[in-house]
């Protein structure tokens, strides 16, 4: 693999994961438009909000079969246009079954998406030898950001959801398709580690600056649990700010109706901002430094807004949480990578799934709470969790085993 190769097939993934953030929030922050135009009541609303996420984790379990015969870069070749067809089809749809079909491609494609992203994700920073995960976040979160504005916008001047959803389905799967034919796995870069070892993408034991004792172990499950613990616990953070941010500011905090929309957008710009320097940072330190300081800001966060006197103080808890919880995810993928570089794909297609547990768990659980005991306590328990990562924070990797800096491993180029 060139350099070359490297660099387009980095700004490929990452046209993807920014892709997958616009088709997303499209879907996510119009839900309200959803049901008036399908009719479905607010019992039957839940269903089809957990079916999306349930239906996530099977694909990402099938996902781990496929990719045992073709690459991870043929399903997101497939996927990624399946789940902006599938968003089409929510738009386009009029009858209770219409939406019902599309949401389900949509939640089969997803996992599969997500999957095979961070397989490549994984597969491309062994590659390159140093973090550069987070950055495919960052655009995922930026493409989030592009999303709900489209959104707001579409909302704004009351465009009905084909109107939205068509032009941006008809500039993003063309580029989305261009843009898959860069997609690489970095297989054919390897270098000599410090022991004269072989590290790289094909490498086998060992490869990636793997994880101890576990880097040249088969795929197990009890080895990967405290990653899917953490996993869980930021997406149960991430959730609790996504669907209580607003109605926390509003009837606990005291603000207006306007000021209550924003925490979340500040959430999200500084998710951003912390993904887009996330790299640097575990270059500098390495990951176990990095999630470590993230989660003890993202508690900090839950504490500041379960104490927060007033809608301000509380906005800048939700500022911390979106720098703290930032970062965890993208490295959790990474150090399954480093964890099971023989495996890397299996041991990323089954961390996927803990993405769609946190989600589903997080909103139910802070609401049930917050109308048994009081939302200022419901706050406490997502930072528990998250403190939690704490205790599992070493299987980010040995200390030595840290990309980039005076810690990066040796490459047989500097592919930029």
């Amino acid at each position: 693999m060139t350099d070359a190769g490297l660099r387009h097939g980095r700004a490929s993934l990452g046209l993807s994961f920014g892709v997958q953030g616009v088709a997303f929030a499209l879907l996510v922050t119009r839900i309200p438009a959803i049901q008036d135009q399908y009719g479905i009541s607010d019992g039957l609303l839940p269903v089809f909000l957990a079916a999306v996420p349930i239906l996530a984790g099977a694909g990402s379990v099938a996902t781990e079969k496929v990719v045992a015969r073709v690459r991870p870069s043929v399903v997101l070749r497939w996927a990624q246009p399946l789940v902006l067809l599938a968003l089409l089809g929510v738009g386009a749809g009029r009858e209770l079954w219409h939406v019902a079909v599309a949401l389900g491609v949509f939640g089969l494609a997803v996992g599969a998406l997500d999957a095979s992203m961070n397989m490549l994700g994984v597969s491309l920073q062994r590659a390159y030898g140093r973090s550069i995960m987070t950055g495919f976040h960052a655009a995922f979160s930026l493409g989030g950001i592009a999303g709900a504005s489209l959104a707001w916008a579409g909302a704004r001047w009351e465009l009905s959801l084909l109107a939205s959803y068509l032009p941006v389905v008809a500039v993003l799967l063309p580029a989305a398709l261009v843009g898959s034919r860069w997609y690489t796995e970095g297989k054919g870069v390897a270098g000599k580690g410090a022991e004269g070892t072989q590290v790289g993408a094909g490498a086998g034991a060992g490869a990636g600056g793997g994880s101890g004792s576990a880097g040249g172990a088969a795929l197990s499950f009890k080895l990967l649990l405290p990653l899917c613990l953490i996993m869980t616990f930021a997406y149960i953070g991430d959730s609790t700010v996504s669907n209580w941010s607003a109605k926390y500011l509003q009837d606990v905090l005291g603000s207006s109706e306007q000021l209550a929309t924003v925490p979340y957008n500040v959430y999200m710009v500084t998710t951003l901002l912390g993904r887009a320097v996330g790299d640097l940072g575990v270059r500098r330190f390495g990951a176990v430094a990095v999630v470590r300081g993230g989660s003890l800001l993202a508690a900090g966060g839950f504490a500041v807004v379960a104490v927060a006197p007033g809608a301000w103080v509380g906005m800048l808890g939700f500022t911390m949480l979106g720098f703290g919880l930032c970062v965890i995810v993208p490295q959790t993928f990474a150090a399954a990578g480093r964890m099971f570089p023989g495996d890397s794909d299996a041991a990323v297609a089954r961390l996927n799934i803990f993405n769609y547990v946190g989600f589903l768990v997080g909103s139910p659980l802070v609401g049930a709470l917050g109308d048994a005991w009081s939302y200022r306590g419901a706050m406490l328990v997502p930072m528990v969790l998250v403190l939690a990562t704490l205790v599992y924070a070493r299987a980010f990797g040995p200390e030595p085993a840290r990309y980039g800096g005076g810690h990066e491993r040796p490459r047989t180029a500097d592919v930029g």
